[in-house]
């Protein structure tokens, strides 16, 4: 049944009404909650009016006029014009199992509970706007502080360039981003941003690495290199500056993404390093020139180290680490991620062991196997590993079985060796005969036995 709108309440009961006798026993035909501009529940039953047989709506109003809960207990009736009227009726004739007819501290205690639930929503809403209001200050500050002119010139004294969106060095691959795309990108180098992040992989890891750690990170740069790929990693203490090392000893071109202005050495250790990548790859920052590194900066370039190659290689991880930031940054983007595994016992290969325990990254061990997985399809497939050849496997499968058959030591004669091998005679002399001939077994006055040297069994 439609729900006509609220009408004003009346202070006494229409004129039918008080013809209206309302049963003591009544039957509830149905519940509604009758969104009618106030929160009301309501008990729709039949009865005798003065126009015959009528729905009428019955219950108590939760809220009502003004102020609130001003007609809490009346009733609430459908007039024969159509409209609801409230009217005081005594307690004792609304009485019953219904919903709609629960004692005033279970609804007063729900109307409690949406009140709550408001104020907790309005609370949040108003936490939230007072974070963005601090936020806006402090970019405000900023932004007065700001000198883009002095910053060109900075950059230009560095010998730094910045590249934008829409700039033919401009690396398209960070739109992928959204939001998050840095709005240009400070270069210092003599390597094409966007022509060498084509054909890119990220080597990244703890800073505290082992010795293993080290080697294995070299040891893949220095193939990635080799194989005509760009090695980009964060310029860090660690696996980064082993990445770094391993594709400039390669001859190859490395990029380095700092957290800090382009014309800044941190780690203050690595400025020779810096200085090498400069001169056959690029440092590169979204932070002006001067700006120093920050551990916030850190985690935000950490996306950037993701989404310029086309795959991250983890090499050495905690549970907790910028690395395992950069792998998140990386499935976000939906790159290839792979890891190095380590030895069981050892704290910085756990963040590696649960990526791939969580099916989340691929277990590479050689250079050829990560390039497989992040280079293209059917055109940088690895070699599949196959054991060491020994020179029986180019032997028939008679021939192993009578070899399998002839005695180390001693000798046996042709016929004892045909019956080991499962053969017939004739078939047993023409075996012997090549096996003599490729130099594996010969002939002694005790019989036929294998030559010294020549083959050992496994």
């Amino acid at each position: 049944m439609a729900t006509p709108p609220l009408a004003a309440p009346h202070q006494t009961a229409p004129p039918w009404a008080g013809s209206l006798a309302l049963p003591a026993q009544t039957t509830c035909l149905g519940n509604s909650a009758h969104p009618i501009g106030q929160q009301m529940s309501a008990c729709c039953r039949e009865t005798s009016g003065p126009a015959g047989p009528q729905n009428i709506l019955t219950g108590r109003v939760l809220q009502a006029g003004d102020p609130p809960h001003a007609y809490r207990g009346e009733w609430v009736q459908l007039t024969t014009e159509g409209n609801l009227a409230l009217y005081p009726t005594p307690e004792l004739e609304h009485q019953g199992e219904h919903a709609c007819c629960q004692p005033d501290e279970e609804r007063d205690g729900g109307q409690r509970f949406n009140d709550r639930a408001t104020t907790r929503d309005a609370t949040a809403s108003d936490a939230q706007e007072a974070r963005l209001r601090r936020r806006l200050r402090a970019w405000q500050a900023r932004l007065e502080a700001a000198d883009p002119e002095a910053d060109l010139a900075a950059g230009e004294k560095a010998g730094a360039r910045l590249i934008i969106p829409g700039t033919p060095e401009w690396p398209t691959q960070l739109d992928q981003l959204g939001t998050s795309r840095p709005l240009g990108l400070w270069v210092n180098g003599t390597a094409d941003l966007r022509y060498s992040c084509l054909r890119s992989v990220s080597i990244v890891g703890a800073r505290a690495a082992t010795p293993y750690g080290l080697h294995v990170a070299a040891e893949f740069a220095a193939g990635m290199a080799e194989s005509g790929w760009t090695v980009i990693s964060g310029g860090a203490l660690g696996i980064d500056g082993a990445a770094h090392r391993g594709t400039l000893t390669a001859g190859g071109t490395t990029i380095a993404i700092l957290a800090c202005g382009v014309d800044i050495s941190y780690p203050s250790g690595h400025h020779d390093l810096f200085a090498e990548i400069k001169a056959d790859g690029a440092v590169i920052s979204e932070c002006p020139p001067g700006v120093h590194p920050t551990r916030a900066r850190f985690l935000i370039r950490n996306r950037l180290i993701a989404a310029l190659s086309r795959g991250t290689l983890v090499v050495e991880a905690a549970l907790r680490s910028g690395a395992a930031n950069t792998a998140a940054h990386a499935l976000t983007l939906s790159r290839h991620l792979a890891v190095v595994p380590g030895p069981v016992t050892s704290e910085m290969s756990a963040g590696c062991h649960r990526l791939l325990r969580d099916r989340k990254a691929v277990c590479v061990t050689t250079p050829a196997e990560l390039i497989d997985l992040v280079g293209m399809i059917g055109d940088d497939l690895a070699p599949t590993p196959r054991g060491p050849v020994v020179p029986h496997d180019a032997l028939s499968e008679t021939a192993r079985s009578v070899l399998d058959a002839v005695p180390g030591k001693g000798g046996a004669g042709t016929a004892t060796i045909a019956v080991a091998a499962g053969t017939d005679l004739s078939t047993t002399l023409s075996a012997l005969g090549s096996l003599a001939a490729a130099g594996y077994v010969l002939r002694t006055a005790k019989g036929w036995r294998l030559k010294p040297g020549a083959f050992s069994r496994p």
